[in-house]
């Protein structure tokens, strides 16, 4: 009998995250200070994030303990469950063996929770009123505040203008939430009203939607800002979710040969690879390969460059080394909008460049089509950034079908589409909205990127 899915008891929920950090050959680059270009100081960061992040930030701790409190919280839906696809195997012809980690279980929807249920708890534990944030498709904005009302919270969210009005329904989830939710770029900060008088048919970005986030909590007492990828301390969160898909794997028998998963600021998938990646760079594993997917919209570890950029349009927020292309650059206006982001997670970042990782990117006119095979096969309809990973996973399916390889695959499917249904019309009704790849406009923006001395 084919076992299709593998659960873990609520005994077995991690009670500690992983530190890539310590293990690294290279670890990314330290943060630079957004005005003086001079490396940014741990004091330099309190006005934005509370103080038990930023330790987090830096740790070099392999080992991070789990809050008692965080843990209880996270058991309303983990351990999540580990799937065998075996009926989309047996759809596609492929000897591989795919299995996928499902974050649809959480209630909103995504692996956004599991580092905004801490950020929540680290923030009411420093007496804070309440966390601004940016969105862009609405699951970070979403996961937020959820987190924010379980802690007595206030959640102000700025989401991306093109989100907002596309996905209207996540926005009444976080305002049934007790989130407080306004189109970016809005005219309550000044770098919302900046960029509505150059451009006020702007569809966003979320570099700009990060700008006013800050601008909103470093100008209200008693708030700070708040996140869900990118920094080192939301991947570190996110590593339960590859912490309890090794345990499944051993339960399963297997250990993956290819690791997928989407990225947009890179959090779901690190969470994910990062646990077995340890693996590798400790030389357990030596040929475990990582595929990082991202969107032809914003293609930053495959057609922007290495080096340091704002994290955000305004230029608030530290200057991180990173692949960007450029904090100006305005995407393509995609259904995926979580990966929008003009740059990459750093730790990510160093692992390309050291060749542990790998990207590749499409363009979702092509991802809606794996996707829909998928749903047809295994039930579930995934976000539109998730589509982006099962492509990758559709196409070493079928390689593995040319080759004959029985190849073990594991991705994280990261979020369910039940709020995108408008993306899959549109697929249905062949009226996805084409786009190219705005070349010039990326060297624009490259030519923007600060000047960091040797």
């Amino acid at each position: 009998m084919m076992r299709y899915k593998y659960l873990l008891d609520e005994k077995d929920l991690p009670t500690h995250w992983y530190n890539v950090l310590p293990d690294m050959k290279t670890p990314p680059p330290p943060y630079r200070h957004p005005v003086t270009l001079e490396l940014m100081k741990p004091e330099d960061l309190v006005p934005v994030f509370p103080l038990a992040l930023i330790e987090q930030e830096g740790s070099q701790e392999r080992w991070i303990e789990i809050p008692e409190e965080v843990q209880d919280v996270l058991k309303m839906w983990r351990p999540s469950p580990l799937y065998r696809a075996a009926r989309w195997e047996k759809a596609l012809d492929t000897p591989a063996k795919i299995y996928y980690k499902w974050e649809g279980v959480s209630p909103p929807g995504s692996h956004k929770p599991n580092t905004a249920v801490a950020q929540c708890y680290y923030a009411r534990e420093e007496g804070l009123e309440g966390l601004a944030t940016e969105t862009g498709a609405g699951q970070w904005g979403s996961a937020l505040c959820f987190a924010a009302q379980l802690f007595g919270l206030k959640c102000k969210v700025f989401m991306v203008t093109i989100s907002y009005h596309q996905k209207p329904y996540r926005r009444i989830a976080m305002e049934t939430w007790g989130g407080n939710v306004v189109p970016s770029p809005s005219s309550e900060t000044k770098a919302g009203r900046d960029i509505l008088a150059v451009d006020p048919e702007t569809s966003g970005s979320l570099g700009i939607a990060i700008s006013e986030a800050i601008e909103y909590a470093v100008t209200h007492d008693g708030w700070k800002y708040s996140l869900g990828s990118v920094v080192n301390f939301v991947l570190l969160h996110q590593t339960i979710v590859g912490l309890e898909a090794k345990k499944q794997m051993e339960m399963a028998g297997d250990y993956p040969d290819i690791l997928i998963g989407c990225v947009g600021g890179g959090s779901n998938f690190a969470g994910l690879f990062l646990p077995f990646l340890k693996d590798r760079l400790d030389g357990t594993k030596p040929n475990l390969r990582v595929i990082n997917v991202e969107s032809t919209a914003c293609p930053s570890l495959t057609r922007g460059i290495y080096a340091y950029d704002w994290g955000d349009t305004a230029k608030t927020g530290p200057v991180t080394k990173m692949h960007t292309v450029g904090h100006s650059f305005i995407p393509a206006p995609v259904h995926a909008g979580g990966l929008r982001y003009h740059g990459m997670a750093p730790i990510i970042c160093r692992l390309l460049e050291d060749g542990f990782v790998e990207a590749r990117a499409y363009h979702q006119n092509a991802v809606f089509e794996a996707a829909h095979s998928f749903a047809q096969a295994e039930g579930f309809i995934v976000a539109p950034e998730t589509a982006h990973a099962i492509r990758a996973v559709y196409d070493e399916a079928l390689a593995c079908r040319e080759s004959g390889e029985e190849k073990v695959i594991l991705f994280n499917n990261s979020g369910h589409g039940h709020f995108d249904l408008a993306a899959y019309d549109a697929y249905h009704r062949k009226e996805l909205p084409d786009y190219e790849l705005e070349e010039e406009k990326i060297q624009q923006a490259l030519a923007e990127l600060p000047k960091i001395p040797a």
